[in-house]
């Protein structure tokens, strides 16, 4: 079988270009996606799945490719679309173009009125279509469903090919049902029933007539499921029934840890969809709650992605941190094998469960090819147990956590640095977080051989090694504890010697397999900032070159400077912006004091959010930012992401000077900024060990003060520092 391998974060161009194809919006910033568990939708404002990346996805196969709505045999007109502020429900409100009825009678346009609202609840999506005629004449309707399920592989809607693919049998048309079926070639039969609540005047394999009799200023509706079966008729009672289990369990996911509430109107909305958008991917899995990368092409879960947004996350909700640990501690890889790049100890990188990876078509199944995610989960687990105390999980932990630092000891015996090379042709080229084929390279255009150092991998050993070291003193493992210090200590000098480059007064990006530098700035010099590896002087070079012109675009911050020979404002890793990104490097600023620069950072991303309708996108391109233009979209993004809805979180943090210390039950506050045009902030419900608090952050004159309202629970010092 031959199978066309796709880099992991890159997509076939014919993709790309097809999500704009001009006859109707498909950019990703105007389509709209539901989730619950393994299962997502993403459609257009219409409510329409046309097949082109999108449709609806069970277990990484697309069990609806096509599901579109006409109105007299024609497309309708959009009035308007949204998303229900906790994401559960998607509605579009749309109205006929001219059109006959069905006993010949013209209607013209705006006479009818068509509300498409659908939801996600256990597998199975639910839509209520409803039509309101406003004209003054009864009115026969043709309403029409085309609808088709390819049972893609998640690789294959990607872009991957493949020489063969598995059976799909002949639809199984019942009175008010149609059931389409695919026996892949792993032996599993994938289902897609859909149902109606009411039969069809004419029904095939890929269609559904209905002849609605619509009496003036009246409403008629349908209902609609598409699930594993035809379990039940569609009716109003099931719709409303799984709405309201769907809103409850929604509800439950975001009371978890603190909430945020500010002077702002616009600045809160934007923190209530960034907090939605966390809950929304967060999946509640066996070992706790996970957040999934994003949507649609990263709705599962990984490593690195499901660590840092913990990490954005671990000031207002830790349990989330616990539940990324407890995931990754049960799949840390215990045997070597190329073709998953993994070896004892390693972390995984990525998770799957579709038929190309059941097959081994693939290797992402459960892949170790992230060279950062080992030092990610460990400092996760350290920056956990700092913020919490929980000594219980950190002893359930530590198995775990030693594995993984001898792992990334063996894999740095050789250079002394922690590098990476895939085992095999089927891997990933490039393993950290720029991951694309090109993002690694040396000044003049060349591609470095391996293996490769990045450079803020060293930084995540340093701050892995740092933490470790504290947890052992704690334990009393003093020995272990001072191996480990040794270790942070000469990785920090090691990067000091290697990756500085006195000609740029910056970081180098890599070193490549002969030891030698990739002379070029990127912003993953902002990632040592941020675990403090650098020395002050050092970090004040750095941090003045990523808010030169350079990098920051007005926006946020681009991955790459705008002089590199690679440099590419529409790139996906080469000159783009990436909120995570930009929050990781403002977190960096924040802890070498440059705070007010921080500020300005987050009024760049929230103005971002502002043009992408409260959401930011995974990435968006680096264009300068030019007065009344809003920044541009990346044209097959994922929205929601987790790690860019959590970016708002760790942004605040840094403004803030937040911290909250486990060990003592302190909460500390230093240099506390206000976000621009906010006078006051309020956190509610922070929890401090055992306790919970209200932490209130008011501006007066130019300074911003905190206080504690009385605590819900005990007692908590609050240090502050101007």
């Amino acid at each position: 079988m031959t199978i066309t391998h796709l880099d992991e974060r890159k997509l076939d161009p014919a993709i790309a270009l097809a999500s704009l194809d001009e006859t109707a919006p498909r950019e990703p910033h105007r389509l709209f996606a539901l989730k619950h568990g393994d299962c997502f939708a993403v459609a257009d404002a219409y409510g329409d799945i046309r097949g082109v990346g999108d449709g609806f996805f069970r277990d990484d196969t697309r069990v609806l490719s096509e599901f579109r709505l006409t109105v007299g045999g024609r497309s309708t007109s959009l009035l308007g679309a949204s998303l229900s502020q906790d994401n559960v429900l998607f509605t579009a409100n749309l109205t006929n173009l001219p059109i006959e009825s069905a006993a010949g009678r013209q209607i013209p346009q705006g006479a009818i009125h068509i509300e498409r609202v659908r939801l996600l609840w256990e597998e199975r999506l639910y839509e209520r279509i409803t039509l309101s005629n406003y004209s003054r004449e009864h009115s026969t309707i043709l309403l029409s469903l085309r609808f088709a399920a390819d049972f893609r592989d998640m690789f294959e809607v990607r872009g991957s090919t493949r020489s063969k693919r598995g059976t799909a049998h002949t639809a199984e048309i019942a009175r008010s049902a149609v059931v389409l079926r695919y026996e892949g070639l792993d032996s599993v039969v994938r289902t897609s029933a859909i149902s109606f609540s009411q039969t069809p005047d004419q029904l095939t394999s890929e269609r559904a007539d209905f002849v609605i009799a619509v009496t003036k200023r009246s409403s008629q509706t349908l209902y609609v499921e598409v699930g594993n079966e035809t379990d039940a008729s569609p009716e109003s009672q099931r719709f409303r029934a799984a709405a309201a289990r769907a809103r409850f369990g929604m509800r439950a996911k975001r009371r978890h840890g603190a909430t945020l509430h500010s002077s702002g109107r616009v600045f809160n909305d934007w923190m209530a969809r960034a907090r939605a958008d966390v809950a929304l991917l967060t999946t509640e899995l066996a070992t706790g709650p996970y957040p999934y990368a994003g949507i649609p092409w990263f709705s599962t879960a990984f490593g690195r992605d499901g660590v840092i947004s913990a990490l954005q996350m671990l000031w207002l909700n830790p349990g989330l941190a616990r539940g990324v640990l407890a995931f990754l501690a049960q799949h840390q890889a215990t045997e070597t094998s190329p073709f998953s790049d993994s070896e004892p100890g390693k972390i995984m990188h990525e998770t799957r469960k579709g038929e190309m990876v059941a097959l081994s078509e693939l290797p992402f199944g459960r892949y170790y090819g992230g060279v950062d995610t080992t030092p990610l989960y460990i400092h996760l687990a350290c920056a956990y147990a700092d913020r919490t105390g929980d000594t219980a999980f950190i002893d359930e932990l530590w198995p775990s956590l030693c594995a993984a630092a001898e792992w990334i000891e063996t894999a740095s015996r050789s250079t002394g640095f922690l590098t990476y090379q895939r085992a095999a042709e089927s891997g990933l080229a490039n393993q950290g977080w720029k991951d694309s084929f090109d993002s690694v390279f040396h000044a003049d255009g060349r591609i470095p051989k391996g293996p490769i150092a990045l450079v803020e991998v060293q930084g995540y050993v340093f701050a892995a090694f740092q933490g470790l070291a504290r947890l052992a003193r704690l334990r009393g493992e003093a020995e272990r504890a001072e191996g480990w210090e040794i270790r942070a200590d000469a990785i920090r000098q090691k990067v000091e010697r290697h990756f500085w480059i006195e000609e740029l007064g910056y970081y180098a990006l890599a070193l490549d397999g002969d030891g030698q530098p990739c002379k070029v700035r990127t912003s993953n010099a902002g990632h040592l900032l941020y675990v403090g590896l650098p020395e002050p002087d050092r970090a004040r070079m750095v941090a003045d070159q990523l808010l030169s012109a350079s990098f920051h675009s007005g926006w946020g911050l681009r991955t790459l400077a705008d002089d590199a020979i690679f440099f590419n404002p529409m790139s996906y890793h080469n000159g783009s912006i990436w909120p995570h990104d930009t929050a990781i490097c403002a977190a960096g600023l924040a802890r070498y004091g440059i705070r007010d620069s921080v500020v300005r950072l987050m009024s760049g991303t929230f103005e971002s959010a502002v043009h992408f309708n409260m959401r930011l996108p995974e990435l968006f391109c680096g264009f300068t930012r030019a007065a009344g233009e809003a920044p541009i979209a990346y044209p097959v993004a994922c929205l929601p992401q987790a790690w860019s809805a959590g970016s708002a979180f760790m942004l605040m943090q840094s403004c803030l000077g937040l911290q909250i210390d486990g060990w003592t039950g302190e909460i500390h506050v230093t240099r506390p900024r206000l976000p621009i045009g906010i006078d006051s902030l309020v956190i509610r419900h922070l929890s401090v060990g055992r306790a919970a608090v209200d932490l209130t952050f008011q501006r007066v004159g130019d300074r911003v003060g905190a206080f504690l309202a009385e605590p819900h629970e005990g007692l908590v010092p609050l240090v502050v520092r101007s």
